[in-house]
């Protein structure tokens, strides 16, 4: 077993920095099509056999040293008692968004095993699959990135009714929010109980919070969350990516989790000046950087490395989610140059 992935997140000394990327079980790659083109995304989500094999793929096709569960961020925002439904063209859907106390209150906060049982079938497939290879990571989105497609009803630019409800009605977001943080931590939990032997909280709107907004109306929950998984589950890491992340880095590096993600935006070494020398990284390739030539990506990932150095410990990671578009020969080639140079003497 390869367990590089885990030692690198709690810290420990690794032969190489190990890597895997978001999004790598997907549509970039000809064997995710192939399964993809026999049904739709929900039903790929929840069947739990072609969910782990799409899992799978990347893992040998890439040689990462991690594979993450294929699902989605919204599978538990349907379980709270929402329609949801994906459009090729404009993402997913929410056909009835949160914007009153009504809709807040008819929420329910899910019980895993009993509403979701195919995320943990997938996973115990996944674990006897993998045996021989590399660790699994489960997934969450975040409190605040789940609310701003609860309340917009998918995905959106300028997230003004999400941010209305917070400046005008902070009571009822708080609500809202109450409830997302308790169906992450079981839903990370039972994965956890499931076989995942690391999560992942993506915060993927993040970003667009002011770092008095995110203080105020995020981090408190990501806190709770890494804090009940952290006594549920003392041995499991725990790894916080929050999008565009520049302006809030202090703030997230209060969240508690065990691995900070860096999105590209932010100079590698500038994040981990920012984060100090006790915190363990993920990142931090731009995904478009994969189209450069085989030689700059090279390049590019000597660059990250060398300033990665300085951090407790660093997983090579793109700094969001693999691309659709990108040519797989050189998502491969970015994993190989990460094994070569990411050598520690």
């Amino acid at each position: 077993m390869n367990n590089t992935f885990l030692k690198a997140c709690r810290g420990e000394k690794t032969e190489y920095i190990p890597v895997w990327l978001m999004r790598q079980a997907g549509r970039y790659l000809p064997e995710y099509q192939a399964v993809r083109g026999q049904v739709d995304f929900l039903t790929l989500c929840k069947t739990p056999e072609l969910a782990a094999k799409v899992t799978l793929q990347p893992v040998d096709i890439l040689g990462v040293d991690a594979a993450i569960l294929f699902s989605d961020i919204l599978i538990p925002v349907e379980a709270m008692g929402m329609h949801l439904e994906f459009s090729d063209k404009k993402g997913p859907i929410l056909s009835e968004p949160v914007r009153n106390k009504s809709a807040v209150e008819k929420l329910i906060i899910p019980d895993t095993e009993d509403s979701m049982p195919f995320v943990l079938d997938a996973i115990k497939i996944l674990r006897r699959e993998l045996e021989n290879k590399v660790p699994l990571i489960g997934f969450s989105g975040a409190p605040f990135t789940l609310a701003t497609y609860m309340i917009e009803g998918g995905s959106s630019k300028t997230f003004l009714n999400t941010k209305k409800m917070m400046f005008q009605n902070s009571g009822l977001f708080n609500y809202l929010m109450k409830k997302l943080t308790k169906t992450v931590i079981s839903y990370l939990s039972s994965q956890i109980s499931a076989g995942a032997q690391a999560v992942q909280i993506f915060d993927s709107w993040a970003g667009i919070l002011s770092p008095f907004d995110y203080k105020e109306f995020e981090l408190p929950y990501v806190k709770k969350i890494v804090s009940a998984l952290k006594k549920q589950h003392p041995e499991t890491p725990v790894i916080y990516f929050a999008n565009d992340c520049a302006g809030i880095i202090k703030e997230v590096k209060k969240s508690g989790a065990d691995v900070i993600g860096i999105d590209w935006r932010i100079d590698m070494k500038d994040a981990v000046g920012k984060l100090g020398k006790k915190v363990v990284v993920q990142g931090n390739l731009d995904p478009c950087a994969l189209f450069l030539p085989k030689e700059q990506i090279e390049e590019r990932v000597q660059d990250i490395l060398a300033k990665g150095k300085n951090a407790k410990g660093h997983i090579f990671n793109l700094g969001h989610g693999i691309l659709p578009e990108t040519p797989v020969e050189n998502a491969i080639a970015m994993v190989e140059a990460v094994h070569k140079y990411g050598r520690k003497e």
